[in-house]
């Protein structure tokens, strides 16, 4: 469960670099009935706030990495960005960007790269926490990771945020999925999952990456909406025993999500 009550190493952020703004905006938009809010008065096509109901939900702003390509970067929740970004590198990861002020009290970033090569970003509040509404439709309800080491990249992660994990069998002998949940919470805080996937089956370059999984009430129809717009359809819709229906999508410009209704109304 992702809540706004943020605890250390809890997802609290997501954001969206794209190539063409005003296109990922149409799309998403399209899709999940988010509204689009330029960021401190920005002209459209800049870092843009996706709204529902009013409620901050993500964001949206052009890529600014040489050679990156279209994604969703997920971050968690840190009271000290320069002590995050120290365990990072003591663990082996790498520093993309550096901490760095948003605005002048809206709070502290830094991106980062684990050592499998998976990109994520950690968020130290002041003036803004984050996203302010979660687990349930058009919101993040979940935060996954496919990597190559999954062995490896839970020590890492584990060494960073002091997660928690839990191992369960995949269905029809398909693996281990690893289950995540912020140091000293309890279960019903678990916030995501990681799995090993071959280098092969990770498109480009084989590289891990994080991706976020959004609720919705029913996932074909909005998958619909999603190939409807210009997105494409990786796997599913399918139901997934114990979870609920869900599907991977990717937006026009390539980058993953999943859309997922549980089997538990959201």
């Amino acid at each position: 469960m992702i809540t706004t009550d943020f605890v250390p190493g809890s997802p609290c952020w997501l954001d969206l670099g794209a190539p063409d703004v005003e296109a990922a905006t149409a799309f998403y938009r399209a899709v999940f009935g988010w509204q689009a809010e330029p960021h401190g008065g920005q002209d459209a096509g800049g870092y843009t706030l996706f709204r529902l109901d009013g409620k901050a939900v993500g964001a949206v702003g052009p890529l600014t990495e040489a050679g990156a390509r279209s994604a969703w970067t997920l971050y968690f929740h840190t009271p000290d960005a320069d002590a995050s970004v120290q365990a990072v590198e003591r663990a082996g990861g790498s520093v993309r960007v550096p901490p760095a002020g948003v605005g002048t009290e809206d709070g502290r970033f830094a991106q980062l790269t684990d050592p499998q090569g998976a990109d994520f970003a950690v968020w130290e509040p002041a003036r803004y926490p984050g996203v302010e509404a979660a687990d349930g439709p058009g919101t993040l309800v979940w935060t996954e990771l496919y990597t190559t080491d999954p062995a490896a990249a839970q020590t890492f992660y584990k060494s960073v945020f002091g997660w928690s994990t839990q191992d369960m069998p995949l269905p029809g002998g398909g693996g281990t999925y690893t289950l995540l949940t912020p140091a000293g919470c309890s279960e019903e805080r678990m916030h995501g999952g990681l799995m090993g996937v071959p280098a092969d089956l990770l498109g480009p370059g084989g590289k891990p990456y994080w991706h976020p999984v959004f609720g919705c009430q029913d996932c074909d129809a909005t998958v619909g909406l999603a190939t409807g717009n210009g997105g494409t359809l990786s796997m599913g819709p399918e139901n997934a025993e114990g979870v609920g229906r869900l599907a991977v999508c990717n937006d026009p410009s390539g980058a993953e999500f999943v859309v997922l209704t549980p089997e538990s109304p959201l």
